[in-house]
């Protein structure tokens, strides 16, 4: 039996190896994580992330061939395939600060594998990583005297939060690099004939190490430049009077450009692409490509933009003052279906509020906790409400930021009521009824779209 042990039980590990242990069943698949917390959360009907079909998968695996441990040495010596799956944060200090990798974890994962380790194993790259980490990784493995080899693969995730597991069941493709060696095509093959038991082998891609490296970047680069291309349409659409959710259909229907990625918001979050940008920026730097890193920068400070500009367009309309008023934030997670808060639009824009010295309140269906943790000493001036409605009672405004279902069913004509007047709706990811609201009395304003309001001659 094959035996995989994941290092990191984190939005990666957990879920991965629980799609290779449900579809393996003649694969052994431990997760191994140094915290106790989270790995005791696995094994209970409380796992530590929220992501739709999770729980299942989980349970049909869990004790058969799916285990979680923080024996991290023994799942080390046991395994024949290692995936690495850290957290690699963007740096806080020292050379490249704000962009750069921070890669201390990894090392130290490599440096217990090397230690720990009584026989070859393959050892696979499943972070984000820089081009040519692969490298690194192999010189810390291999350095001193050790009998055991290790052969690095890459094999970046794709996974959007909230359609992981059906992003892991049916995914466009799987990427792995390998060395062009006898050892280093074994290892691949190896890895190739797990991921085959359910998913086609023409959708299973392999590369040389350092493209796979390199494509996870430019993936998450790419779909991060079209929403800030649409969101710097959205602000011309906002200043002529055109509509972006037409101009995006329009130009969608383009085969060459296709209609993904193309709706206007408050701008992107999530763990991975603001610091996948940045880390290309820093690489693009390092060899010198100047207009390349100054290209992809401005994709980061677009997103900025469009969040710092949907807070001003609030201020502006609700007569150049917050100050003691009630804002209902609904949404703090990145995107709907997960209560990851990561790099969020909320934080920027729920700190702007404070900053104004509105009196906010919170609502999200899962991510309550999370917004307590980002927002740190701040969250002291912050209500946390998961009823909408409640949150609604006495607000002035309506700021929605993330796409969650609920908040299009609810009962605005109940919530109209509740709220002091004139009431208004920031809708900061175009999901509303825009009209509907309108006709119930709110002064509505939209990302890309004309204001409707009551007051304008």
């Amino acid at each position: 039996m094959l035996k995989i042990c994941c290092i990191g039980a984190g939005y990666v590990g957990g879920p991965t190896m629980a799609m290779i242990a449900k579809k393996c069943p003649d694969v052994e698949v431990t997760v191994v994580d140094v915290n106790e917390r989270r790995i005791a959360a696995w094994q209970s009907d409380d796992l530590p992330i929220y992501e739709p079909g999770l729980d299942e998968v989980v349970k049909e695996a869990l004790g058969r061939n799916l285990f979680f441990s923080t024996d991290i040495d023994r799942a080390i010596r046991a395994a024949d395939v290692i995936f690495v799956s850290v957290n690699t944060p963007t740096k806080t200090f020292g050379a490249g600060a704000g962009c750069a990798a921070d890669l201390q974890y990894w090392e130290l994962c490599a440096r217990r594998i090397r230690e720990v380790a009584e026989s070859d194993k393959i050892v696979v790259e499943k972070s984000t990583l820089p081009v040519r980490t692969a490298e690194a990784m192999e010189r810390v493995l291999h350095a001193g005297d050790h009998g055991a080899h290790f052969e690095v693969l890459s094999n970046p995730e794709f996974l959007a939060e909230g359609t992981a597991m059906a992003d892991l069941e049916n995914p466009d493709r799987v990427l792995i690099g390998g060395h062009d060696t006898p050892s280093g095509r074994k290892a691949l093959q190896t890895l190739v004939d797990v991921y085959a038991q359910w998913i086609p082998r023409e959708r299973i891609l392999t590369t040389n190490v350092w493209s796979a490296e390199l494509s996870k970047l430019t993936a998450n680069a790419f779909l991060a430049q079209r929403v800030s291309s649409i969101n710097a349409i959205s602000a011309l659409c906002e200043a002529t009077e055109a509509d972006v959710s037409e101009v995006a259909h329009a130009i969608g229907t383009d085969s060459r450009i296709g209609p993904k990625f193309l709706r206007a918001s408050i701008g992107f979050g999530g763990s991975c692409f603001k610091k996948d940008i940045l880390n290309l920026v820093y690489l693009c730097e390092s060899y010198g490509l100047k207009e390349p890193a100054d290209y992809w920068r401005q994709v980061v400070l677009m997103n900025a933009y469009q969040e710092s500009r949907f807070v001003t367009k609030m201020l502006r309309s609700m007569f150049n003052t917050m100050a003691g008023k009630r804002i209902a934030v609904f949404g703090f997670a990145f995107k709907a279906d997960t209560g990851d808060t990561r790099e969020s639009p909320a934080i920027r824009v729920c700190r702007q509020l404070l900053d104004e010295r509105a009196a906010v309140t919170i609502c999200d269906p899962k991510a309550l906790d999370n917004a307590r943790m980002e927002l740190g000493d701040a969250a002291e001036r912050v209500r946390f409400e998961l009823d909408p409605y409640k949150a609604c009672e006495g607000a002035h405004a309506i700021a929605l930021l993330t796409e969650w279902t609920q908040f299009k069913e609810l009962d605005y004509e109940r919530i109209y009521a509740s709220m002091e007047k004139p009431a208004f709706v920031f809708d900061g990811r175009n999901i509303l009824d825009h009209q509907a609201l309108y006709d119930l009395g709110f002064e509505v304003y939209s990302v890309g779209k004309a204001l409707k309001s009551h007051y304008v001659s």
